[in-house]
């Protein structure tokens, strides 16, 4: 199966206080390099990663990997942009596609291995799947190459959340208690919250510490 990731990360980071979060780092490491890295790791044959505000500042980290950068001319359309642009940036024979974020600090390739083996043994019928943790969605979210087509032929707002709520039937919650997959920073409040739960330190590089 051919699988491509797209990783998003074009955000303003507005409830951040307008910084880029991807670049917050984790053990010296920036989110966007570590979330790179993880899905490459797992295997896919093409990384997009979508990249709109602070563009320069948080491609700089990705210098290196095998990535494709695609910019988003105008971020504040919101996320399904971002996820349009990087699904049509994709190459023509992609079977799977991994929908990633690029704040969630504790998805391993392990986790995403999970994701890929769940989805490679779906039902036939499924053309969406994303982890369900005590009953809340989350991330990444994988989809198929037809669903990946139904949404590019949507109009311009149409999304993976737009395509999953007309499609319930086509889409499957894999049930988990993995708390990577809906463990993500909006807010500084995450942050702190991140810290005290997991012991670990989320660094601001110097440019963006207040």
């Amino acid at each position: 199966m051919t699988t491509a990731a797209v990783l998003l990360a074009a955000g303003s980071g507005s409830r951040m206080g307008h910084k880029p979060k991807s670049l917050l780092a984790l053990n010296g490491e920036p989110l966007i390099r570590r979330s790179a890295r993880q899905l490459l790791d797992a295997g896919v044959t093409q990384l997009v990663v979508v990249l709109g505000h602070y563009a320069a500042d948080i491609e700089a980290p990705l210098d290196g990997l095998p990535v494709h950068k695609v910019y988003n001319p105008d971020p504040d359309q919101g996320l399904v942009s971002s996820q349009r642009l990087g699904l049509q940036a994709l190459n023509a024979d992609t079977k799977a596609v991994v929908m990633s974020l690029a704040d969630q600090p504790l998805v391993t390739t392990d986790d995403i291995h999970t994701l890929l083996q769940a989805f490679a043994q779906r039902a036939t019928d499924i053309d969406m799947l994303f982890p369900f943790v005590n009953g809340q969605p989350g991330n990444p979210v994988l989809l198929s190459a037809g669903a990946r087509a139904d949404i590019l032929a949507g109009a311009s707002e149409f999304g993976c959340k737009e395509w999953r709520q007309s499609h319930a039937a086509r889409t499957y919650k894999m049930p988990s208690e993995n708390l990577h997959f809906v463990t993500d920073l909006d807010r500084p409040e995450d942050v702190t919250e991140f810290e005290n739960r997991h012991g670990m330190k989320l660094q601001w590089p110097p440019a963006w510490t207040d």
